[in-house]
């Protein structure tokens, strides 16, 4: 009995041509991060087609590359090149005419442009765009085939075949890259729930949302803008001092977003921004803003949705922490009137009946020292009856002297001649840390302000601001309305800003964009 033949490869009878290039399929399957496929292609070109040098350009939007991967190029020799081709000359043939390109020499090609100096000499040409789902992904370039002759027919046919192979491999790249961003993304929303729950440090919590948005986005900076004014934002830097990106930052302040739109890419100063609008009702957060680094993510479309929906996360969950304290300061006027009503209604009666009692057993005793004491008794229930009266008149003083309800109280007032409800929004120890005079003083601003709103401003909007930060206290009321004129006659304002003047603090009023008014009036708290 004789042995059975030895296995044999499976591709040693589909000729050498196909075999190569399963090989080269093989290869560059065989993984599924984008940067590592895209080199994977290359180098089964160049092995493919015997090409000394091959490159992989990835287009951008504006017919550029956005990307380059090469290979046969050592580190020293692309030092001394400098940066990598933009897509013109005969690179720029295929981005026109997304079409295979075989060239014997190049360098006499009507559409040649040559090379930068220390550049290598390069003679045979082969180009093959890259699609995925019929759209041009990128364009495969090989030079140099080896022995020094062209590339063929064969070669052409080889290459277009890898190309049709590529594009389904980068898409299933890309996808597994997108879903591993969604993950992260989704990781990073998930933890807001847990950093945003009671007790809170708002601006712990406030930082460190931000911080995470920009460690995820890969960007250079990111910051959450404040309704409050550019001093109340929340700024991450990747690099301290990154003074560029601040300028950026602040100079796009003016161009924020409409809060029901979507990402907005801006420029600043030849810097990109990407402006996402926060969609909160109680918190004062306004947007999140990205300053992208050159090769970041969130220069892609999919990837500024994917912040898009942190940033609604993040205002859902400021505007949840702001309702949990809301609703805690409602407990505690809702317990604070429980306590009063029962003193009222159960305690001082009960004392009242107990010592009209006392008051008819002295009448019935004839021992003057009984009676004595029972009188003694009488005054002392009185006097405790007084000092309960009083502690309710501290907690009904304290429930209606409440600075955040009067606030509201009085913005209230002003709904049916604005014809619509101000957003009402406080921050930071209102209640506790401002003084009834300083409180006073603040009312009296704010009448003045939502009235000049409801006279003169023709707004649809209108929003109301007070913040106790640090050692100041401020008021911001902005509207949307016709702008106030360059000059104006100050009457009421004129007492605005005395007011502010007697107390060491400021007065502001400037125009918003083309329309809309905001008053800022801050004053310490001591």
């Amino acid at each position: 009995m004789t042995d059975p033949p030895p296995p044999q490869d499976a591709t040693a009878d589909l000729g050498p041509d196909t075999s190569s290039l399963l090989s080269a399929v093989a290869a560059i399957s065989s993984d599924l991060d984008l940067t590592s496929v895209l080199a994977r292609i290359v180098e089964a070109a160049t092995t493919l087609t015997s090409a000394k040098y091959g490159a992989l350009g990835v287009l951008d939007p504006h017919g550029g590359f956005s990307d380059i991967v090469t290979t046969g190029i050592d580190q020293p020799t692309q030092d001394l090149i400098g940066e990598l081709p933009h897509g013109r000359g005969i690179l720029g043939l295929i981005v026109d005419e997304p079409q295979g390109l075989r060239l014997e020499d190049l360098s006499v090609h009507p559409s040649s442009v040559g090379f930068p100096p220390n550049h290598p000499p390069m003679t045979s040409f082969l180009g093959m765009p890259v699609r995925i789902r019929g759209t041009v992904f990128g364009n495969l370039y090989l030079t140099e085939k080896a022995g020094g002759g062209p590339f063929t027919a064969s070669d052409e046919q080889l290459v277009e075949e890898l190309a049709r192979t590529a594009g389904y491999v980068i898409a299933n790249a890309r996808a597994f890259a997108l879903s591993e961003r969604r993950r992260q993304w989704l990781e990073a929303s998930a933890e807001l729930s847990h950093l945003l729950h009671p007790p809170v440090d708002v601006a712990s919590a406030l930082q460190q949302i931000v911080r995470t948005a920009r460690e995820v986005s890969g960007a250079r900076a990111v910051a959450m803008w404040s309704s409050l004014g550019a001093e109340h934002d929340t700024v991450a830097l990747a690099q301290p001092g990154d003074h560029e990106a601040l300028r950026a930052l602040s100079g796009a302040r003016a161009s924020i977003p409409p809060p029901h739109g979507g990402a907005v890419v801006t420029t600043i100063d030849g810097v990109s921004l990407v402006l996402v609008p926060m969609r909160s009702h109680l918190a004062p957060a306004v947007a999140l803003v990205a300053v992208p680094a050159s090769e970041s993510v969130l220069l892609d479309p999919q990837e500024r949705e994917l912040l898009a929906v942190y940033a609604d996360q993040a205002a859902a969950s400021l505007d949840r922490t702001q309702a949990l304290t809301d609703r805690q300061d409602l407990a505690v006027i809702s317990d604070r009137e429980r306590i009063a009503r029962d003193f009222h209604d159960i305690v001082i009666q009960r004392l009242f009946a107990t010592g009209l009692q006392l008051q008819g057993v002295a009448a019935m005793s004839n021992e003057p020292a009984v009676s004595d004491r029972l009188d003694a008794a009488v005054r002392d229930l009185d006097d405790t009856i007084k000092a309960i009266r009083a502690t309710i008149f501290e907690l009904q003083e304290r429930r209606g002297g409440s600075l955040r309800g009067s606030v509201r109280e009085l913005v209230k007032e002003y709904v049916p001649v604005l014809g619509f409800s101000p957003t009402v929004r406080t921050s930071g120890p209102v209640d506790t840390a401002v003084s009834d005079e300083l409180g006073t003083q603040l009312l009296a601003v704010l009448r003045e302000a939502i009235s000049n709103v409801a006279r003169h401003a023709l707004a649809d909007d209108c929003q109301v601001d007070v913040t106790v930060v640090g050692e100041r206290l401020e008021l911001r009321v902005a509207d949307d309305g016709v702008g106030i004129a360059a000059r104006v006659a100050e009457s009421g304002l004129r007492n605005v800003r005395r007011r502010a003047d007697d107390l060491d603090g400021s007065l502001s009023v400037s125009r918003v964009g083309r329309r809309g008014t905001v008053l800022i009036w801050r004053v310490p708290l001591g």
